[in-house]
């Protein structure tokens, strides 16, 4: 796909991977609309940054886990920069704890923010998509809904339900051109990993990942727009882990 003059819409757009993807995807030329829980100084940064590039940045403050706010954001971006071509779901956030610690209401919180989101943007945006018979949509999930992870039961069960998501929807657009991929995580240099202790992070880095350091929000987005922009990639669930999934001990 080429993104010159292409609508796309980036969710969690103002931090980390989402605010490195909307960068790279307005570099190959598309307008962006970039949404977050809040407009804080960073959505300025980000919007500062895409229109420096000479594209078009719309800023939209919405809750993903409200389904009317998944909605409105679609419909904003459709009539302020027009119909959304491309669809990246990076919102969301980790949700720690076990069965016995998770509540119910935390529990259904991360089905609305990580899963239900992804339904109701998709109904929202892929009508204009088959109208064109063209789009893209890649939802970031994480190696935790890979593979197992203690403690954080919520998190890979809803990042474990994306790549799924991922494989039944394209199947069921292909016919439309309209291709949906997914992205799996491992350990990314942004706020979410921050939160490591140092000795758990010398511990992944050291015995977990072959490569042996952190990945960047820039090498994610750096694969998310490129399967944005190959039209011959859908389905498929791409792991940027530093060899963290293919270990085997």
């Amino acid at each position: 796909m080429e993104l010159i003059n292409k609508v796309a819409l980036v969710t969690g757009g103002t931090k980390g991977i989402g605010a490195a993807t909307a960068l790279a995807l307005a570099e190959r030329g598309a307008d962006v609309a970039v949404v977050a829980r809040h407009l804080d100084a960073e959505a300025q940064q980000v919007r500062a940054q895409i229109e420096k590039l000479g594209r078009r940045c719309l800023l939209l403050a919405a809750d993903m886990g409200r389904p009317d706010e998944a909605t409105r954001c679609v419909e904003q971006a459709a009539q302020q920069l027009g119909e959304v071509d491309v669809l990246v779901h990076s919102a969301g956030g980790c949700v720690r704890g076990g069965l016995l610690e998770l509540t119910p209401e935390t529990w259904r919180e991360a089905f609305a923010v990580h899963v239900d989101a992804v339904f109701h943007l998709c109904r929202a945006a892929v009508p204009a998509m088959k109208k064109k018979k063209s789009g893209a949509i890649v939802l970031v999930s994480s190696v935790a809904g890979l593979r197992g992870l203690k403690m954080n039961l919520a998190y890979q069960v809803v990042k474990g339900a994306l790549p799924q998501f991922a494989r039944g929807l394209a199947y069921e657009l292909a016919d439309d051109n309209i291709r949906v991929n997914c992205i799996a995580p491992g350990v990314i240099r942004t706020a979410f990993h921050a939160a490591m202790s140092p000795e758990v992070k010398r511990h992944n880095i050291e015995n977990r990942i072959p490569l042996h350091r952190e990945g960047t929000p820039e090498q994610v987005a750096g694969v998310i727009r490129e399967l944005v922009c190959n039209d011959y990639v859908t389905g498929e669930t791409f792991t940027v882990d530093g060899g963290l999934t293919m270990r085997i001990c």
